[in-house]
């Protein structure tokens, strides 16, 4: 099989396996594509210096679609808290540029080793089932753009819809569990567009782009993903209805813990 051929079946197979485990599991992909786009970036020789940068924006791309399809699928139950929406995407959409800023000044070798601590850690959390306490009410709207400020950053650095920070947040001011998913996956539209295109951005002045980039966007498996990523996440969903899934939950997180360990070291 030719190189190219290999990589783009590569892609389309990422894009099948995050469509089927963002729908089986109700985890967003890019805890998934970010890493095996580095796995794939690597082998595909693209320049060490942005290969984290590389993966992060395509990432962040492909969720930018994901998230519109997710979060009309929980708008049509009614279950997305849009008040709150509105309240955290002021936050969300700056902590995405600044998030994106941020990034392109730490080296790729450090957003790998950040990326291997927050896979760790989701997979702790799926293992153990931590969820936070409801504590607090829902803060006023200077709380709300500090708490989006902050979901937002951390998710443009890592390349993440933001349902692992989101939802928790939202459970902690006693948002129920079901609306908190709900409300995060339309969360996840803000933070995927302002932190790709500033990704966009902050990537046309670099001078290691391989061919086939806009900024940090390597669009022939940002498009290759998303074709499959969206066919296949409804089959996962339904899937959910027939299979074991705390299993699954416990075999995913073996694997996310050990993802995360390759990419620490």
């Amino acid at each position: 099989m030719p190189a190219d051929l290999f990589v783009w079946s590569a892609y389309l197979v990422l894009g099948v396996v995050a469509g089927l485990v963002g729908g089986l599991l109700g985890l967003g992909g890019g805890i998934l594509i970010v890493p095996a786009l580095l796995f794939l970036f690597i082998w595909q020789g693209m320049p060490a210096d942005i290969l984290m940068h590389l993966a992060v924006a395509t990432s962040l791309f492909t969720i930018v679609f994901t998230s519109i399809s997710s979060s009309y699928a929980h708008h049509k139950h009614q279950a997305v808290l849009w008040p709150q929406v509105f309240l955290l995407t002021p936050g969300i959409i700056i902590g995405a540029v600044f998030g994106a800023f941020l990034a392109d000044y730490i080296s790729s070798d450090i957003l790998r080793r950040l990326f291997g601590i927050f896979e760790i850690l989701v997979a702790f959390q799926i293992e153990f089932s931590v969820k936070p306490s409801a504590q607090r009410s829902l803060p006023g709207r200077n709380g709300m753009l500090i708490a989006g400020g902050g979901i937002g950053t951390l998710s443009t650095i890592l390349g993440i819809g933001g349902g692992t920070l989101t939802v928790p947040f939202l459970v902690w001011c006693h948002v129920n569990i079901r609306k908190a998913v709900a409300t995060s996956s339309a969360c996840g539209f803000p933070i995927a567009l302002a932190g790709t295109l500033a990704m966009i951005y902050t990537g046309l002045d670099s001078n290691s782009l391989p061919e086939n980039t806009i900024g940090y966007v390597y669009w022939p498996a940002a498009i290759l993903i998303l074709i499959t990523s969206v066919l296949f996440a409804p089959v996962g969903a339904k899937l959910a209805h027939s299979m074991p899934v705390d299993i699954l939950k416990r075999v995913f997180a073996i694997v996310l813990a050990c993802v995360g360990l390759r990419m620490l070291f």
